[in-house]
């Protein structure tokens, strides 16, 4: 089963202990014996690994094994949401770059912003991160908020573009000073060669996981259709 799916041997008897595989029968003298359902799972696992993650794949297999197709269903339908999710994020964030680009104020972002600002966890929530993220962002010297009377920080619309560009170069797997030097010089100058194509470069992946969750559900329906009932 290891050399037919290009894996290691522990590998497969690593994904039966932890029920990615379903339960293998074994034979008067203990080797394990792994049919057409095993090799169906352990496609759709690596599919699922490539298109949701290592951590969706094993609990949507796990399901699928205890009879919880509903359940399976669900991670499947949470991966697809969070994908939607970033494709919108991407979105918005090429509207602020263009409008960086324009040298124009960005008014659909600044009307989304009351006059006041955001606080932290109303920020925070808007780019799905953590408070914590914010505050880490702003040591590194990547968010200049303002602060009221009560020291509390202010992002205004300004802040709001200038996070959400460090969320899209954090997923890209920016480190702080890249992301600090295409900050800097948005800020000055408005360039934002840099950041056109961190967005090609987001596009294309998030085009591939597409790709991949496609492969995956493909994968995931011939295992839900051939398994007993």
């Amino acid at each position: 089963m290891a050399r037919a799916a290009g894996v290691s041997p522990q590998l497969v008897r690593n994904l039966l202990a932890e029920g990615v595989l379903p339960p293998a029968r074994r034979t008067p003298g203990g080797h394990r014996v792994l049919d057409e359902r095993h090799r169906d799972a352990l496609v759709a696992h690596r599919a699922l690994v490539a298109g949701f993650g290592h951590r969706t794949a094993r609990e949507v297999l796990r399901a699928v094994h205890a009879g919880d197709e509903a359940a399976a269903l669900a991670l499947v339908t949470e991966g697809y949401a969070e994908l939607h999710a970033q494709r919108l994020a991407l979105a918005e964030t090429a509207a602020a770059v263009a409008a960086v680009a324009a040298a124009e104020e960005n008014t659909q972002a600044a009307a989304a912003v009351p006059p006041g600002g955001l606080l932290v966890g109303e920020l925070a929530h808007r780019l799905r991160v953590r408070p914590s993220a914010l505050r880490v962002w702003e040591a590194a010297g990547l968010l200049h908020p303002a602060r009221d009377r009560d020291g509390y920080r202010r992002y205004r619309a300004a802040d709001v573009r200038d996070a959400r560009l460090v969320v899209l170069l954090r997923q890209a797997h920016h480190p702080f000073p890249q992301i600090r030097a295409v900050l800097d010089g948005v800020r000055r100058t408005g360039d934002t060669t840099a950041l056109h194509a961190v967005l090609d470069q987001r596009r294309a992946f998030l085009d591939a996981r597409a790709r991949a969750m496609l492969t995956a559900a493909a994968a995931l329906h011939a295992l839900i259709e051939g398994r007993p009932r």
